[in-house]
């Protein structure tokens, strides 16, 4: 027996990070990090069917992805796991954000299947719990479960709420997928960055120090960069590969976006500080 519940959509929305330094490497390899996310309202478009078995499957899954790296169904049954739930699930996604683009669409997605299995299941957890729960996911999925745009440190984990302008962005999507192991084991990495503050970084300081390295594995990179840079300062986002830009208004965004080489695709959409998963906006 099934229970229907997928007429509802739940979003997995992007993220962009507005800059992204790394301050040091801790002895286990991860990288302590300093960057600022913030949402945007263009997202994967989840459904869930809950069964009354405790089967987890993926109706649609990613080609090339195995059902034991499928984030969506890790999240399932990590939460399956961590409370005893008796039911399952069969997860459909309607999947609009690139792979291996810094969008954070895997993470995203992880997200909210931990979001809403919580509330079909009826788990009763509070997002606290299911944050920490995230971690055990990937460094990005914590915020996509807060869902608030945040200042983060260590390694992505410590975040702090943060009010920024929820500007209208042109996203360019280069037709490469980046390895974001690959970018942090780079030795050309900038890791030393000089801890900056949140005032600090409201006042204009930060870049990407992932960019240059980027640029020069990803030809297709440095070339969208350059473009986009036309008509406003771009930067990439995340390990890469997409690239955005902020501008006045949707109708600007509209019309550069209108313009963009063949090469690339990309998208519209407006910075959000509160996540379209909890304000369906």
């Amino acid at each position: 027996m099934q229970t229907d519940n997928s007429d509802k959509v739940w979003l997995a929305p992007a993220k962009i990070n507005r800059f992204l330094h790394i301050t040091g490497q801790r002895d286990n390899g991860y990288h302590e990090l300093q960057t600022v996310f913030q949402f945007l309202n263009y997202a994967d478009e989840l459904r869930f069917t809950i069964l009354d078995h405790n089967e987890i499957s993926h109706n649609n899954p990613l080609p090339g992805i195995e059902p034991k790296d499928d984030l969506t169904i890790r999240a399932a049954r990590l939460l399956q796991q961590e409370t005893q739930c008796p039911l399952g699930v069969q997860i459909s996604i309607t999947k609009r954000l690139p792979m291996g683009g810094g969008l954070g669409g895997g993470s995203s997605d992880a997200a909210t299947t931990l979001v809403a299995l919580n509330e079909l299941w009826n788990l009763q957890l509070d997002i606290d719990h299911l944050a920490i729960l995230g971690v055990q996911l990937g460094a990005d999925v914590p915020i996509f479960v807060h869902g608030f745009s945040a200042w983060a440190e260590g390694v992505g984990e410590k975040l702090s709420a943060i009010e920024l302008d929820e500007s209208w962005f042109v996203v360019l999507i280069p037709s490469v997928s980046v390895s974001t192991a690959e970018i942090f084991s780079t030795p050309s990495l900038k890791r030393n960055c000089s801890p900056i503050s949140i005032s600090d970084y409201l006042s204009g300081k930060g870049t990407n120090v992932c960019e240059p390295v980027v640029s020069r594995l990803y030809p297709e990179v440095a070339q969208a960069i350059k473009w986009l840079t036309q008509f406003a300062p771009a930067r990439m986002t995340g390990t890469g590969a997409c690239v955005f830009a902020a501008v006045a208004s949707e109708q600007e965004a509209k019309q550069i976006l209108s313009k963009k080489p063949e090469k690339f695709n990309g998208f519209v959409a407006q910075g959000k500080n509160l996540s379209p998963l909890y304000s369906k906006a």
